[in-house]
């Protein structure tokens, strides 16, 4: 199914707008061009609710979110930061059951001067969700290398990106043959979105190819993280 037409967001005039404000990062010129910031941010918000719509077709966890619940605020929380820039300066929404501060898989769609990217997977769970994970990866072993090795799969995402412990976790056997698929802190998938791709006019339904891919990785992660089981 073709995506209605619609107009979408304006990518070149986003990115020159946080281009300005990486520049000018203080409230004075903010306030001065906050018209155009509310212009570009609803236009953001309709893009993230057409990308909720979609994704709901393939991936049923993400019906019925509220578009408000995935979108990231542009205020830095600078209480504890020895940067007191007031803003961010990207646009970012993370499409999963619950939002954006829910430890779930999903799908991560990040505007930013030189870097825009798609990402999914999970980001930083806590003890109790990573052991699961890693549990589900180590039983079913098949079927995360089958997600991952993909042929599609791997010409879209080549590595499993983020950080990793130098030993195999406590509880795991260490002369697991997939052990340093056992090591990872996060579990995440990242697409980086080039000019080409930024400029294209199907641009919605290229993010949303990009995000059907993901789907099996993050159907595994969620499974794991939905599970009972105690392993």
């Amino acid at each position: 199914m073709k995506i209605k037409k619609i107009k979408i967001m304006n990518i070149k005039k986003l990115l020159k707008f946080l281009s300005e404000l990486k520049e000018n990062n203080n409230r004075n010129w903010f306030n001065e061009n906050k018209n155009i910031y509310n212009e570009l941010r609803n236009e953001f918000l309709i893009m993230v609710q057409i990308l909720i719509d979609k994704i709901s077709e393939f991936d049923s966890d993400v019906i019925g979110l509220n578009t408000e619940d995935c979108v990231f605020r542009i205020y830095r929380d600078i209480r504890f930061s020895l940067d007191k820039s007031p803003y961010k300066t990207n646009f970012g929404a993370f499409i999963a059951r619950g939002g954006r501060k829910i430890e779930r898989a999903g799908y991560y769609v990040h505007f930013e001067p030189s870097e825009c990217f798609l990402a999914g997977g999970i980001y930083r769970p806590s003890n109790d969700i990573l052991k699961k994970i890693r549990s589900e990866i180590y039983y079913n072993i098949d079927e995360f290398i089958g997600i991952i090795e993909d042929k599609t799969f791997k010409r879209y995402f080549k590595n499993i990106d983020g950080e990793k412990l130098v030993k195999v976790p406590a509880g795991f056997p260490v002369d697991f043959e997939y052990s340093d698929l056992l090591k990872y802190k996060s579990y995440n998938i990242v697409y980086d979105m080039d000019e080409k791709f930024l400029n294209d006019r199907q641009l919605i339904e290229k993010i949303i190819n990009v995000f059907k891919l993901m789907y099996p990785f993050n159907k595994f992660i969620n499974d794991a993280i939905d599970s009972d089981k105690i392993n």
